[in-house]
């Protein structure tokens, strides 16, 4: 009867080997192997793919050298309709109050604190319509797009009517002894658009202060 070899441990323990890796392959070389697969070296004549975004994003072109187009521009903010009469942004002493009827109380603008000789600056480009007094108050009023007018008052004013200005120009200085101001000098800030009186502040991007009135007595 032949004699039967006895199996060599080391082969055996290397067989084994080879069926667990098979079974349960290497996470790691899998990985390894799907990059040499994937690199342009692997498929002669053919560049790999550089990942994209889609357009809709709205991306500029890839950059020399970058495998990742640009981020999307970042979002702008808006410019507000008007901008502040003084800078920097001054303390509202006084807030506006709509009248009930054209003629009737009311606070036909906002009270901004300032000292006196604070420069005041124009809320937006127009022309200047009227640069003089009103009732003994010196008073600067421009008109803008969009059938606004804003008034300055009191104010030493450094332009004229007929004068064409820009956003954030100077119209003139402000002068102490506004009424019912609480501090060195407040200056008077006013807004319509046709006839109607319109809050600054809504046109700044600042809320105004807001009141409840009572209801009228009917329906």
């Amino acid at each position: 009867m032949a004699e039967v070899a006895s199996p060599d441990l080391a082969s055996t323990a290397a067989l084994a080997a080879d069926a667990t890796s098979l079974a349960f392959p290497d996470p790691v070389l899998l990985a390894a192997a799907a990059n040499s697969a994937s690199s342009p070296a692997a498929y002669p004549g053919f560049a790999a793919a550089k990942p994209t975004v889609p357009e809709a994003w709205g991306a500029e072109p890839e950059s020399p050298g970058s495998p990742f187009p640009p981020p999307p521009a970042a979002w702008t903010v808006p410019q507000p309709r008007l901008s502040w009469p003084l800078s920097p942004v001054p303390v509202v002493t006084k807030y506006f109050d709509a009248p009930e009827t054209p003629y009737g109380a009311g606070h036909r603008g906002v009270d901004l604190a300032a000292v006196p000789g604070q420069e005041v600056l124009a809320a937006d480009a127009g022309v200047v319509v009227f640069a003089g007094l009103v009732a003994g108050r010196p008073v600067i009023s421009v008109d803008h797009d969009g059938g606004l007018r804003t008034t300055y008052e009191p104010v030493s004013p450094e332009v004229a009517a007929g004068d064409q200005v820009f956003r954030g120009q100077v119209l003139g200085t402000v002068l102490a002894g506004h009424p019912s101001c609480a501090v060195a000098a407040c200056l008077h800030w006013g807004v319509r658009r046709g006839e109607e009186y319109v809050d600054p502040l809504s046109l700044t991007g600042e809320v105004g202060e807001y009141r409840l009135k009572p209801w009228g007595a009917g329906p």
